[in-house]
């Protein structure tokens, strides 16, 4: 069983940076992808961006193409959500997900191990 647990959130003003980590254990990091996703209130969870198992592949949903990068240290079993240019909509807590096998996984249900997540709050 993988457990996940995320780190770095906080509370930064707009325009700032912040970097999420995600420590994995419990399995063999390189074999699985991972996710991130966010959950602002009153609105469903939704992904961030992912990374496969190599790092080759990447996926960003639109709104944060160009601001956020995710990268991962296999050997460290670590995934890394770097943020850039903050905005007050990116306000949410951010989750760390993980599935095993190649290739992306572009839902929740693809995704088969959960983080209990790090807040983040931008502020205006």
């Amino acid at each position: 069983q993988v457990q996940l647990v995320e780190s770095g959130g906080g509370l930064v003003q707009a325009g700032g940076s912040l970097r999420l980590s995600c420590v994995a254990s419990g399995g063999i990091f390189s074999n699985y992808r991972m996710a991130w996703f966010r959950q602002a209130p009153g609105k469903e969870r939704a992904m961030v961006g992912q990374i496969d198992w190599s790092g080759d592949s990447l996926y960003y949903e639109e709104t944060v193409k160009g601001r956020f990068t995710i990268s991962r240290d296999n050997a460290k079993n670590l995934v890394y959500l770097q943020m850039n240019s903050l905005k007050p909509e990116d306000t949410a807590v951010y989750f760390c997900a993980a599935a095993w096998g190649s290739g992306l996984g572009y839902s929740m249900e693809d995704y088969d191990h959960w983080g209990q997540g790090t807040q983040v709050t931008v502020s205006s």
